[in-house]
């Protein structure tokens, strides 16, 4: 089974928790070693993870949640035309 980034990004979560099953683990892996967006998007999420965590609150600068879907909108554009 060969996995594009879209398939990545679905299982991100899983993937971080370790709730993936290990074929889909090794996939992921492959496709991660090769593919700098998915990097990217796996130490943001983790990152997400830890300030989530985080007891302290974060007030997002004005516009965050707008600019955070478009860009995830065209990234998931990009990943399909790719």
């Amino acid at each position: 089974m060969r996995i594009d980034c879209k398939h990545v990004w679905e299982h991100i979560s899983a993937y971080i928790d370790g709730e993936v099953d290990e074929a889909l683990r090794g996939e992921i892996d492959r496709h991660l070693e090769t593919c700098e967006i998915c990097s990217a998007v796996l130490d943001s999420t983790r990152n997400v993870v830890v300030l989530v965590a985080d007891d302290r609150v974060f007030e997002l600068p004005a516009g965050f949640s707008e600019r955070l879907h478009a860009r995830l909108d065209r990234e998931m554009e990009r990943a399909g035309s790719g």
